[in-house]
C-alpha cells in the first residue's frame, strides 16, 4: 500500500455495493471493530421487482445479525407459507412450526427499496462504518498485479479518488462489473420475470405466496404492502418486447386466461395502468474465493432462479459465516492474505450446508414447474399430487424452501419420492390400457428426474 496515503482513505475493509449483502457485511464487520468503507453508486431508494420476500430462514439470519428492525415499519406483510394452484385446484403449503417455540414460522414480504433503505440506515449508524455515494470504476492492485489493495471511485461530478484496504469485498449484484476478476463463469439466463403491481387484490389464501402453474411457466404473486401485490410472470427464452406491446399482448392472451377467476379481472386491469418491467433469471454456481485481497459475495458470486425466494436467505447466512471465519480472533489483521484465503476455502465448503439445498431446489423446481416435455409434465403433475398428501410431503419441501432445513439429502429424498409417486399417479390415471406405455414411462420419467437434479448437485461440488 502506498506510504503517502491519507489516513482518511485507508480502511480495513472496502465493500463495493450497498445492497443486501454489502449493508449486512458493513454492519457485521463494523461491529467487529473493523474500519469499513461502504461504496454505493446510488444511495436513493432502489426500485426492483425481486428481493421482496424473505423466507423464515432469512428472518432468523437477519435476527442473528442484529438487523431484525429492518423489516419493521416498512408496511411489510407477514408470510405464513404458500398456495400452489394447478388447473383450478389449490394446495395449501404452510411453513412448519418452530421446533423450540411450537409457533408457526413466519417470513416477510415488502417493497425491496424500503428494506434496502433500512439496511443502509443501519449500516450508517454502525460504529467504524463510513458510507459514501460513489461509483467504483476499477480495482487497485499492487506492483506485481497479484493482490487487490483498494479501489478507484468517484462521486458524481467529482474527480477520481483512491481508497485503500488490505481486503475488498465485492457485492455489486447480478450485473457485477468485477465478477470477471474472480471467475470465468457467467450467469446462464434461463428466463425472464415480467413484473408489475396489482392494487387491492385479495389472494385466494391471504398472507401466503402464490405459485400458479401455468403453461409454459409459473406465475408468482405475493402481497408486498397494504394495498400492493407483486406479480411475477416467468417467460422462458427470449423476452417479448415491452416497447412495441408484444409483452403486454403475451400476458393478456397467453397468461391471463390461465389465472383463477378471482385474480384475472384485476390482472388485466393492472396491465393497462401499472408499469411493466422485466428482470433476467439466471443460474451461476458458486466459485471458491481465492483471490488475494478480494472476496466476491451475493449474486455476483452465486445465483439461482428466484422462484423460491431463497436469495436473501443465502446472502444473510453468507455474511454470518464470513463474519465468524474472518473474526478478529481468527484473523487479527486483514493483511494476513494466506490465512484469509485458507478461511475462504473453508467458507466455500461450509456454506454448502445451507446454500446447496436452496440453490438446487430453486433450479430443479423451476424445471418441473415450467415443464417443457411430456416427462417433466408427468413430474409436475406428480409433484402437485405429492403436495396433496400433506404431512411430511409438504413440511419437508417447504422446510427446504424456507431455509429452515439445511440438509441436501432431504432434498434428494423428496425429489425422488416425487419422481416415484409421479409414476404411481400415471398408472392410476392411465388404467390397464396404458400399462405398456407407463412401463416405458418408468424409465423415461426417472431419467428426466436424474437429469433435472443431478447436474445442479454436481455443480455444487466444484470449485
Amino acid at each position: 500500500m502506498p506510504s503517502a496515503v491519507s489516513p482518511s482513505n485507508e480502511f480495513d475493509l472496502i465493500i463495493v455495493g450497498a445492497g443486501v449483502v454489502g449493508t449486512a457485511a458493513a454492519r457485521a464487520f463494523g461491529n467487529s471493530g473493523r474500519r469499513v468503507l461502504l461504496l454505493e453508486r446510488d444511495l436513493s431508494e432502489p426500485d426492483r421487482i425481486v428481493g421482496e420476500l424473505l423466507q423464515p430462514g432469512g428472518v432468523h439470519a437477519l435476527e442473528a445479525l442484529g438487523l431484525e428492525d429492518c423489516i419493521e415499519d416498512i408496511d411489510g406483510i407477514p408470510c405464513y407459507g404458500y398456495a400452489v394452484i394447478r388447473d383450478g385446484e389449490t394446495v395449501h403449503i404452510p411453513y412448519p412450526a418452530n421446533d423450540l417455540t411450537g409457533e408457526k414460522e413466519v417470513g416477510k414480504s415488502f417493497h425491496h427499496g424500503r428494506f434496502i433503505q433500512k439496511l443502509r440506515a443501519a449500516a450508517k449508524d454502525t460504529k467504524n462504518v463510513t458510507v459514501k455515494e460513489s461509483t467504483v470504476s476499477q480495482l487497485l492492485k499492487d506492483e506485481d498485479e497479484d493482490r487487490v489493495i483498494g479501489v478507484v471511485a468517484n462521486a458524481k461530478g467529482e474527480k477520481d479518488e483512491k481508497y485503500y484496504a488490505p481486503l475488498t469485498l465485492v457485492a455489486d449484484g447480478l450485473f457485477s462489473k468485477f465478477r470477471k476478476e474472480f471467475t470465468e463463469k457467467t450467469p446462464d439466463v434461463r428466463s425472464y420475470f415480467a413484473g408489475f403491481e396489482i392494487k387491492d387484490l385479495t389472494l385466494p389464501i391471504p398472507n401466503h405466496g402464490h405459485v400458479i402453474l401455468a403453461d409454459p411457466s409459473p406465475v408468482l404473486m405475493y402481497q408486498i404492502g397494504t394495498h400492493e401485490t407483486r406479480v411475477l410472470v416467468d417467460i422462458p427464452g427470449q423476452l417479448p418486447s415491452i416497447a412495441n406491446g408484444d409483452l403486454k399482448k403475451y400476458l393478456e392472451e397467453v397468461v391471463a386466461p390461465q389465472l383463477p377467476d378471482s385474480i384475472r379481472p384485476k390482472f388485466l386491469q393492472s396491465l393497462q395502468t401499472e408499469r411493466l418491467r422485466s428482470m433476467p433469471n439466471g443460474f451461476l454456481p458458486p466459485s471458491i474465493n481465492d483471490n488475494n485481497g478480494m472476496i466476491v459475495l451475493g449474486d455476483a458470486m452465486n445465483m439461482r432462479h428466484p422462484l423460491t425466494g431463497g436469495g436473501m436467505t443465502v446472502a444473510f447466512k453468507d455474511v454470518l459465516l464470513l463474519k465468524e471465519l474472518l473474526s478478529p480472533e481468527n484473523i487479527p489483521s486483514f493483511t494476513e492474505n494466506d490465512v484469509i484465503i485458507q478461511q475462504m476455502g473453508s467458507f466455500h465448503w461450509q456454506r454448502k450446508q445451507y446454500c446447496t439445498a436452496i440453490n438446487v431446489l430453486a433450479m430443479a423446481l423451476y424445471r418441473l414447474f415450467s415443464a417443457q416435455d411430456s416427462d417433466l409434465a408427468v413430474l409436475q403433475r406428480g409433484c402437485f399430487e405429492y403436495f396433496k398428501l400433506g404431512g411430511n410431503c409438504i413440511s419437508g419441501p417447504v422446510g427446504l424452501l424456507s431455509g429452515l432445513i439445511q440438509r441436501p439429502m432431504v432434498l434428494v429424498y423428496h425429489f425422488f419420492a416425487v419422481a416415484f409417486y409421479s409414476i404411481i399417479v400415471e398408472f392410476r390415471l392411465g388404467g390397464w390400457s396404458q400399462v405398456p406405455r407407463n412401463i416405458i414411462r418408468i424409465f423415461t420419467v426417472l431419467y428426466a428426474a436424474c437429469v433435472t437434479i443431478l447436474p445442479y448437485l454436481f455443480s455444487e461440488t466444484k470449485h
